[in-house]
């Protein structure tokens, strides 16, 4: 950190690459495993209603709250590049997998 208390560059550009590995994963994690194994599952369980779009719906709302409170809380402490990072990926994450819960 520089002298004045602000992150450098270079520091904010670290942060943001690690935070979007976590982010990936975690976003992967949503969508194979969880996702995944719910819509799988719905194929040999044709009694009941589907899981998968709830599933989804889950993972959407546990990427939005992500979002607000890792990048709002990057963006108070003056880490910009970090928080847009975790803003954009995490939205977008949320947005794919709404498009799952919608389509059923």
């Amino acid at each position: 950190m520089r002298p004045g208390g602000a992150p450098s560059t270079g520091e904010q550009v670290g942060v943001g690459v690690v935070l979007l590995v976590v982010d990936l994963m975690v976003i992967a994690y949503l969508l194979f495993v969880r996702y995944g194994t719910a819509s799988w599952a719905d194929v040999y369980d044709s009694g009941n209603p589907p899981d998968a779009p709830g599933e989804a719906l889950r993972g959407m709302w546990l990427l939005v709250g992500g979002a607000v409170v890792t990048g709002g809380g990057l963006l108070a402490l003056g880490w910009r590049i970090p928080a847009v990072v975790q803003l954009v990926v995490l939205v977008a994450g949320a947005g794919l997998l709404a498009c799952f819960a919608v389509r059923g």
